[in-house]
């Protein structure tokens, strides 16, 4: 051999030892890097920031890698978010979920298992559990509105228009019945679900859009009322909405996912883990169908028309 070409192949060798060494320090830094986590808090009390804590501690422990938790301030932020690269798993309402989705910023994992409550009466089905749920229209109970045309000129509180219950499903279906509240009624939006309440209550809001069996879910926060008693519901969507994903980043490496999706699996296993999806009401996780949410994309778009 010529020292030409021993010198040739210690050179390949050399720069494919520079590759090889290049490549295992890129994924030593991606396994130190700390995971980003965000989910859309169902009321702004400030309590959710110091309830989320042990969630990332949680998630640190299971994953062997440190874990950051926050709070999307509201719907369309958690989008930004997954889109800017900022946030690696997001717990995403189905319409930003969507949303994102569709952006190709963001990939179900799993969807998330509810309570389930009677359609007809509005009561907890104990025992039971769904993985969709409807979009309701509250009022006070002795409110004199008794239809949805009843709607129409009143004063409507809503959650973020990328609310599939709090907006997007009241407002799309009620369209196909010939009313358009955005233009025939006085809409407020308004920061989270109690403050909905506390306006019907008080008179401010005739009405509220929510999501089924929100008189019982936040019954505690309203210890001086009786909210099965106080507010009624006027209307409950047809369609069903599909419960919320546990989504991540589509390039995460493929070994993580997994990770991901098996500690979320397990959650309802421990104490701990349950403490943690009462964040959300979750009671358990399921592997997600992406179908189930193509539904949401024909409502947003009725909605927006």
């Amino acid at each position: 051999m010529g020292k030409k070409s021993f010198l040739s192949i210690v050179s390949l060798v050399l720069i494919a030892f520079v590759f090889v060494a290049t490549g295992l320090n890129f994924k030593a830094e991606a396994e130190e890097k700390a995971l980003e986590v965000q989910f859309v808090p169902t009321n702004n009390d400030g309590s959710m920031q110091a309830k989320a804590e042990p969630f990332a501690k949680y998630l640190s422990e299971k994953l062997g890698r440190e874990v950051n938790v926050t709070l999307a301030t509201d719907y369309s932020t958690i989008v930004q978010a997954m889109a800017s690269g900022q946030v690696d798993i997001g717990i995403m309402p189905p319409a930003a979920y969507t949303q994102a989705r569709d952006m190709g910023v963001a990939e179900a994992l799993l969807t998330s298992v509810l309570g389930a409550f009677d359609d007809e009466t509005g009561e907890p089905l104990e025992g039971e559990t769904t993985g969709s749920f409807r979009a309701e229209i509250l009022v006070k109970a002795d409110s004199d509105l008794k239809d949805v045309k009843d709607l129409v000129g009143k004063n409507i509180a809503t959650l973020n228009p990328s609310s599939a219950s709090g907006y997007i499903y009241p407002i799309a279906e009620l369209k196909n019945q010939g009313i358009d509240l955005v233009s025939e009624a006085n809409l407020t939006v308004v920061n989270d679900i109690p403050s909905m309440i506390t306006a019907i209550l008080n008179g401010q809001q005739d009405a509220g859009f929510s999501f089924q069996g929100t008189r019982y879910v936040f019954s505690k926060a309203f210890p001086d009322n009786k909210l099965p008693e106080d507010l009624k519901v006027l209307y409950l969507s047809e369609g069903e909405i599909p419960n919320d994903a546990i989504a991540v980043q589509p390039k995460m490496d493929a070994d993580l996912k997994e990770k991901v999706k098996q500690t979320f699996l397990e959650m309802n296993q421990s104490d701990e883990g349950k403490d943690i999806m009462a964040l959300w009401n979750h009671l358990g996780y399921v592997e997600a169908d992406e179908s189930v949410y193509d539904t949401v994309v024909e409502y947003t778009k009725i909605a927006a028309e």
